[in-house]
């Protein structure tokens, strides 16, 4: 099940939603509490029934390693401490392993080695890339006593409330779990309603009328196996998946804060304006957000030694994007497209140490074409592919044979719909601004209607999220 559905907005949500309340207003909170857990893994288990199981037994078996670091506190248990910590994370790196790397190592290890072990093609889980780091972060956490014994019910909304389950953003339990023991976020307030319906209009938007287009144009060319790697198709379907991949990930970042508000809960943000970025350390800092902060707090701030050329920013920033684009997919596409974006901060970070300033407009110009040129690493099936895209990028020569008419009889729409979606990027707010300066008011409910009711009347095929099962 997916936000961008009549089956959630229509049934899942307004059900969920009316008796979480009803039962809160009853003074049945607890009770409520189970229910918008019962729903929730309802949520997961209609998307992945066969991982379910092995859902449940994480999540269950993160809590007590979790709990019982919490209570093995102090010098004498270090030790034990210490091992616990390391088996309950081994635990969850073997799961996402499994799941999603034993085929990449299979294949390596056939390469290499010229042997012939069979691939095992499975279907990833949904969001097991995101709940393992919420996971794991729980498990750090609860080693260095920065966690209390949390009840289990808050701790089972913490890992499965299902807004931000699927896709993110990866939230932290400190965040959560305070919102969810708050007794004033059980009542009705119409304030976070109408914000929340807002803000979810707008994720909605922003995936089926801008996404959903750019990503079934530009999927013609990077997955059907295109053969015309011009100058001109390059270019395009690569700027193309680039403003796609954008209005995807932070359409449902905001149907997921919108959904949030709704029951009350604050989600954190997770994209400000990323490609009004003029390099690349501002990119990430605007760009997946609650990514970056999980990176930084649980691999770069463990490297990252001031003072130690070993371990000094440069080599922490590396290696945290090395564990980035190993997280983002199962290839040695992924790995490069990571380094190649370690490489940029490190750049930009140095030319930023040093005061080196380039002009606003021509430092946005080439970070933006940077942009489109890592993305042409991440979305290729291999590097052959990615090879031609970028070689058709510097065929000048194609452009003598461009059929500028047949080219814009095919592709119209997604034209038209890439400029605009560009123009948003850079010329309009973005959803947290808009947010910040919401008030309750009859032209916000008329804006938010029209959205949703446009997305509604043009729902007639479900588009999974690009982070779905990831």
């Amino acid at each position: 099940m997916i936000f961008s559905t009549y089956q959630f907005i229509l049934v899942f949500l307004p059900i969920v939603f009316g008796i979480y309340f009803i039962l809160n207003k009853l003074k049945f909170n607890t009770i409520s509490k189970i229910w918008l857990v019962v729903a929730s893994l309802y949520f997961y288990a209609s998307g992945s029934k066969a991982f379910f199981p092995f859902f449940l037994a994480s999540i269950f078996g993160n809590y007590l390693v979790g709990i019982a670091l919490s209570k093995l506190q102090g010098n004498e248990n270090k030790r034990e401490r210490k091992l616990l910590l390391l088996i309950g994370v081994f635990a969850n790196v073997l799961l996402l392993c499994y799941y999603k790397y034993m085929n990449f190592f299979i294949e390596n290890i056939n390469f290499l080695l010229k042997t012939n072990i069979p691939i095992v093609y499975r279907i990833l889980p949904i969001g097991i890339s995101f709940f393992t780091f919420q996971l794991i972060a729980f498990l750090v956490d609860s080693y260095r006593g920065e966690t209390k014994e949390y009840n289990i019910i808050d701790y089972l909304l913490f890992i499965t409330f299902f807004p931000q389950l699927i896709v993110g953003p990866i939230v932290h339990h400190k965040e959560m779990v305070s919102q969810f023991e708050n007794k004033e976020n059980s009542k009705l307030n119409w304030d976070n309603i109408a914000v929340g319906l807002f803000v979810f209009s707008i994720g909605c938007a922003k995936k089926m009328l801008i996404a959903d287009v750019l990503t079934t144009n530009a999927q013609s060319f990077y997955v059907t196996g295109q053969t015309a790697f011009t100058f001109l198709n390059t270019w395009f379907y690569s700027l193309e998946y680039t403003i796609s991949y954008y209005f995807d990930l932070s359409g449902y970042a905001d149907m997921a804060i919108g959904l949030g508000l709704m029951f009350n809960i604050i989600i954190p943000q997770n994209f400000n304006s990323p490609y009004k970025a003029t390099d690349f350390q501002e990119y990430w800092k605007r760009w997946h957000i609650t990514l970056s902060r999980f990176l930084g707090t649980y691999i770069f701030k463990n490297i990252y030694q001031k003072d130690n050329k070993w371990r000094n920013y440069y080599i922490a920033t590396m290696i945290t994007f090395f564990v980035s684009g190993f997280w983002h997919g199962a290839g040695w596409n992924f790995i490069i497209w990571g380094l190649v974006n370690g490489v940029l901060v490190c750049i930009a970070s140095y030319r930023n140490r040093k005061g080196k300033k380039t002009p606003y407009v021509l430092a946005w110009i080439v970070n933006f074409i940077l942009v489109i040129l890592t993305r042409v690493l991440f979305v290729s099936e291999n590097f052959t592919y990615a090879w031609n895209v970028y070689k058709g990028m510097f065929n000048f020569s194609s452009l003598a044979n461009v059929e500028w008419i047949a080219f814009w009889n095919n592709n119209w729409r997604a034209i038209i719909t890439t400029i605009t979606g560009l123009g948003i990027c850079l010329f309009t707010p973005n959803t947290e601004e808009i947010r910040k300066k919401f008030k309750t008011s009859v032209p916000y409910l008329i804006y938010a209607v029209a959205l949703l009711s446009i997305c509604l009347i043009t729902m007639d095929k479900v588009v999974n999220f690009l982070y779905f099962q990831f």
